[in-house]
């Protein structure tokens, strides 16, 4: 009997990191001017650490609970392997995060992309364009571009356009260096130290959202040719030590170009200096192409967990497979067209699934799952990531609510 090819190493690699990186990336600058170069450089080691580990425990009971991995690779069976055998009610917690994460990414497409768009028109045009009606260009794309990318049945056939991701944060890291030595600098800011300052305290909340990847680490696992434990640890650990090459030298230059003028946006600074530069409006444009490729790839998994809690293990359909890729995108789209600001919903939503999806559930899975004693070393560490999970949590929703108040 032939088996099946699965997704390469290289395809594995630039899917998590399509997942790993996005719109987060341009924060991380601010953070840097919340917290100093020190400061900054240490909170992402511990957080892209901790992300790595979290990972690590999810790929050890992967195969503690899942011997025949290796031999089955059927999604669907593969899926319910890597979620532990858990009651079905658990995979709403997988599921949860999804439609504020696809529908956060097309209102920032809607938002975004009639300006990114028009930087590149002649300003002589008059009128109201068609492309200046977002709702209408997140219509377009959507059904253009991120549907036909959603309705293909394995999540490998998506490394193509994550490739094309990968060089368009890699464009954004290039342009943030070379435009470093071509725009006045201001006075220097803190560069030593953490800044003490209330803003700071966003700095880990952005961090660890920009290493949220967990949701689809297990559907790439199963489609990876000759899937091992070692063998997708090394996909983890690549992607992460990428993207966090790519956050360093993004946040860094872009921290050195502006100091504490830089914008919470890193590339709202750029037009107050170099209004209209063809670079910058570039990769703006890219950084938006970046994030709508992610969303099929986030849509994947929230198909995927819809499907096994309607049908369970029912052999694939491409009936049921079609619908439940309709229905989601539609719901998304309905969301992101017709809700005049949803930021602040998901903004709390993120807030929460995102430290429980990167700290908490792992640690949650691993001490239930596990039959190794309280005192090992991985369930310490589970125990400790579960708790500084709770604590970012907390911290993150506190600010949001604070902030909230403050503003009103």
């Amino acid at each position: 009997i032939q088996r099946p090819t699965g997704a390469s190493f290289a395809f594995s690699v630039f899917n998590l990191m399509n997942a790993i990186m996005g719109s987060g990336i341009l924060g991380l600058s601010y953070a840097m001017a919340c917290t100093g170069i020190v400061g900054f450089i240490i909170l992402l080691i511990l957080v892209s650490s901790l992300a790595t580990y979290s990972i690590h425990l999810l790929l050890k009971l992967c195969d503690k609970t899942g011997e025949r991995l290796a031999m089955d690779f059927r999604v669907n069976a593969c899926f319910s392997v890597c979620l532990f055998d858990l009651e079905n009610t658990h995979l709403l917690n997988f599921f949860s995060p999804f439609f504020p994460a696809m529908a956060s990414y097309l209102f920032i497409l809607k938002s975004e992309l009639p300006a990114a768009i028009r930087s590149f028109i002649s300003s002589d045009s008059t009128g109201n364009a068609w492309y200046d009606n977002g709702r209408l260009l997140l219509i377009l794309i959507t059904l253009c571009v991120v549907l036909p990318l959603s309705i293909l049945p394995k999540i490998g056939f998506l490394g193509y356009t994550s490739s094309f991701a990968f060089f368009f944060m890699l464009y954004f890291a290039v342009v943030v260096v070379v435009k470093k030595w071509s725009i006045p600098c201001p006075l220097p800011h803190n560069v030593t130290s953490l800044s003490g300052t209330f803003q700071s305290a966003y700095a880990i909340p952005t961090m660890a959202f920009s290493f949220l990847c967990h949701t689809t680490v297990l559907p790439i696992y199963c489609e990876l040719d000759r899937p091992s434990k070692a063998k997708m640890q090394n996909v983890v650990t690549v992607s992460i030590s990428l993207s966090f090459l790519l956050y360093l030298i993004s946040a860094l230059f872009g921290y050195l170009t502006f100091y504490a003028h830089v914008n919470s946006e890193l590339l709202l600074s750029y037009d107050v200096y170099i209004s209209g530069d063809i670079m910058v409006m570039t990769v703006r444009l890219f950084v938006l192409l970046a994030v709508l490729l992610t969303v099929p790839l986030i849509h994947f998994p929230a198909r995927k967990a819809v499907i096994m809690l309607l049908s369970g293990q029912r052999p694939f359909s491409w009936l049921t497979h079609i619908i439940a890729t309709l229905t989601i995108l539609g719901v998304v789209l309905i969301l992101a067209v017709f809700v005049p600001d949803i930021r602040n919903v998901f903004g709390v939503v993120g807030s929460t699934t995102s430290s429980c999806l990167l700290f908490v559930f792992p640690g949650i899975f691993y001490l239930r799952i596990s039959s190794e004693p309280l005192r090992s070393p991985d369930s310490i560490g589970a125990v400790l990531l579960m708790v500084f999970g709770i604590i970012m949590g907390l911290i993150s929703f506190s600010i949001i609510v604070i902030t909230w108040v403050q503003s009103s």
